[in-house]
């Protein structure tokens, strides 16, 4: 893994570890309408995700995840916008001066 795909990772470890903290999170309607302390785990979940692997992370950037939860597969994803605008990607993910990061949380049916 080259120094710039490490820091992204560390920057997205950060970002899903300490939702809300490093970058706004998101949740869809599917997520939205289970009772809270089952959103409570799903988010528990996301926060504590260890489980990447070649297959769901080619890249090694740590940015999506899924996993099942009361029977329903659930996915997470970190996307990276230009911080100027929020609009379009951002073209240095690495670099948190121009990038802010939006974390995703959506049972995979949403998706």
């Amino acid at each position: 893994m080259d120094d710039k795909t490490k820091q992204i990772a560390e920057l997205n470890d950060k970002c899903r570890e300490a939702m809300g903290i490093y970058g706004p999170v998101f949740q869809t309607r599917g997520i939205s309408a289970l009772p809270m302390i089952e959103q409570s785990a799903i988010r528990e979940k996301v926060e504590t995700f260890d489980a990447f692997t070649p297959d769901n992370d080619p890249y090694g950037e740590r940015d999506f995840g899924a996993f099942i939860h009361g029977g329903q597969k659930v996915f997470w994803k970190i996307d990276y916008y230009a911080k100027d605008d929020l609009t379009r990607g951002s073209e240095q993910p690495e670099n948190t001066a121009h990038t802010t990061r939006v974390l995703t949380i959506m049972l995979a049916e949403e998706y």
